[in-house]
């Protein structure tokens, strides 16, 4: 996996960091508002004397005093003449003082203050001089603290350090990587040989733009990965920058759309600069379906912040000068909702098809996992690709991690057959579960699964049987595991018939032994109707239909509301296509009735076998079934 850049502007961060005040010059400023509140709402309370109110009254009586003002039990004021202060040792000399009255009200005082014409003020409240000066000084350190973290935020933002705060709002969440600390290169990837031919082009320009100019060649702006989830899309875009040593700059399609309008538009524009700053470099967008959705679906004129987003970044990609050494890789695994703007050449001028690894590549796969496991001496990675057909890699990668876990569960040193056999049972087939069936359930379920498993076994062209099993697993109360000898990737009628057939083998079993069917059929039905519909509807299977292929209407959910899309055919027509379902599927199960009635000890042979060891492989199955 490709490594967390730290931060490549450290530099710049370093010299932003110096431009920025201490802190203790933030405490001084501090310091200097308080010192200036206090003098200005309290500019009596410095130079004064403090005078007992016996003094006062004499100091009165004498004709010393100017003026006085109240506040609560305070009384300041001003002498007329300075008066040297009455502290030993002080000869500063001072025209203010400041008395407290006593508790008890002295009702001569405002006669005597009149008697010798001394000014008097009265202040209402007894509020003390700090709390004035707080209440000064809190706003101001209020706004001061405002202003200071906007100022640093913005400052910050043009320095280009990124973030996520109030002011990053419209800010790329593109993660960047550079392949250096752990190099990812096309040797972790294995299989994909074809998708890996077409990207050591696009590899090569990266690293020597100059040799491919000189030839007229001009870069692929885009460069689409699809396929089924767990492919290696992610793996292979990662691996394209560890071979060629560029920025990787990485971000999911559904990071660009917030509930602001113009957000996404934003956040498409600032990635892209991004990148052409540090070119040659490579944009990665994953599950673009999110945001590159065909435009005019929606309601109200479909102007909304997803086809914006989506416009800009059309936009950007027109936007490239030829010479700009930027590759825009995007992933996902719905291309028929892309927008046909964005799939056009020079926009996306490559598609790249990432399928299911076959037997080959799911060797290779499990070796790439396998490297830091301890293996045991009897683990055979050949059976077990063969055993896992249809996993992508990221399911094997789980294959081989589950089944460490369950070696260290039991306390093991090593990784064994058995563990890995068990990871697949219980990725296939979901964990064991903690049931108690009774002794009639049990056997209808062993008589189910001995039917699937007999028709499967006679059945011509039916996958070979790998094990049947009636130890209850995920959901299931048994299970019937047939593995094929090699993929399928075009399947013939006879084939998808006996597969059918062996998916109503359950049910045709239990008809016969009980004369009556049972709800553990559910998924076999499931599953059976939807491949006759397919061989219907899809691959022009029915004889009383010909070639033809019908569109079933498709519900999407958009703005919370259900909508479905017209089917392209009539009522008449449906009637006709439920007919010749049912028709199909009734013909398939007379004939597989037909087979387990012919060989029906055989079928309680199976069933009295499964009761017995719950289990069996393929080998026993084998060797019941020839007796």
């Amino acid at each position: 996996m490709a490594n967390r850049l730290p931060d490549d502007k450290s530099e710049e961060r370093r010299n932003w960091q110096q431009q920025q005040l201490p802190w203790w010059r933030y405490f001084a400023w501090f310091i200097v508002l308080l010192i200036f509140s206090w003098y200005f709402l309290n500019p009596a309370g410095v130079n004064q004397q403090i005078l007992s109110y016996s003094d006062f009254k004499t100091s009165v009586a004498e004709d010393q005093v100017a003026w006085v003002k109240f506040q609560g039990d305070q009384v300041s004021g001003e002498f007329r003449q300075p008066r040297m202060s009455s502290t030993e040792g002080d000869s500063s000399s001072s025209t203010r003082f400041m008395t407290t009255l006593p508790p008890v009200q002295d009702p001569e005082l405002i006669s005597l203050l009149e008697q010798h014409e001394v000014e008097i003020h009265a202040l209402s409240g007894d509020a003390h001089w700090l709390t004035k000066a707080l209440i000064g000084v809190i706003p101001w350190i209020l706004i001061i603290g405002l202003f200071w973290y906007g100022t640093r935020r913005m400052q910050k933002n043009l320095g280009g350090l990124g973030g996520a705060g109030l002011f990053d709002f419209g800010k790329s969440r593109a993660k960047r990587f550079r392949q250096q600390d752990q190099d990812l290169s096309f040797d972790n990837v294995a299989g994909l040989e074809n998708a890996k031919r077409d990207l050591y082009e696009i590899v090569g320009y990266l690293k020597d733009p100059q040799h491919y100019r000189k030839l007229g060649a001009k870069i692929p702006r885009g460069i689409l990965l699809m396929g089924p989830p767990g492919t290696g899309k992610t793996l292979l875009a990662k691996a394209v920058a560890g071979e060629a040593n560029v920025p990787f700059f990485s971000i999911s399609g559904s990071e660009f759309i917030e509930m602001f309008v113009g957000v996404g538009a934003s956040r498409v524009r600032d990635m892209f600069a991004s990148a052409r700053k540090e070119a040659p470099a490579i944009i990665f967008i994953d599950e673009i379906d999110s945001v590159g959705r065909a435009r005019g679906t929606g309601l109200g004129g479909g102007h909304d912040e997803r086809e914006q987003t989506l416009n800009q970044i059309l936009g950007e990609m027109d936007g490239f000068d030829p010479h700009e050494a930027v590759v825009v890789l995007a992933a996902t695994n719905r291309p028929d909702v892309l927008d046909a703007a964005l799939l056009r050449p020079g926009r996306f001028d490559r598609k790249i098809t990432l399928d299911l690894p076959d037997k080959k590549a799911r060797r290779a796969i499990l070796d790439i996992h396998a490297v830091d496991v301890p293996l045991a001496d009897d683990v055979d990675l050949d059976r077990l690709a063969a055993l896992t057909v249809g996993f992508s890699g990221a399911d094997l990668e789980n294959l081989v991690n589950e089944a460490a876990l369950l070696s260290g569960r039991d306390n093991r040193e090593t990784v064994g057959m058995e563990a890995l056999l068990n990871a697949r049972d219980k990725i296939v087939l979901g964990g064991k579960r903690e049931l108690i069936i009774g002794d009639e359930e049990k056997n209808l379920v062993a008589h189910h699964e001995a039917g699937h498993a007999l028709v499967a076994s006679l059945l011509p062209t039916a996958d070979p049987l790998d094990k049947v099993t009636i130890i209850p697993r995920g959901r299931s109360l048994g299970a019937t595991e047939q593995i094929p000898e090699e993929e399928h990737y075009n399947l013939r009628q006879g084939y998808v018939r006996d597969r059918i057939g062996v998916m109503l083998g359950g049910r045709a079993a239990e008809q016969l032994v009980f004369g009556e069917v049972s709800s553990g059929a559910e998924d076999d039905l499931k599953q059976a109707t939807r491949l006759a519909r397919h061989m219907v509807t899809h691959w022009g299977m029915s004889e009383k239909l010909g070639p033809v292929a019908f569109r079933r209407g498709e519900e999407h959910i958009f703005l919370g509301r259900e909508m479905t899309q017209q089917r392209d055919f009539s009522e008449h027509t449906a009637q006709i296509i439920d007919d010749e379902i049912s028709a199909l599927l009734k013909d398939i199960e007379h004939q597989v009735s037909a087979l387990l009635m012919q060989n029906r000890a055989q079928l309680e042979a199976l069933a009295s076998a499964l009761l017995e060891k719950e289990t069996l492989e393929a080998d026993e199955i084998q060797s019941i079934c020839e007796s």
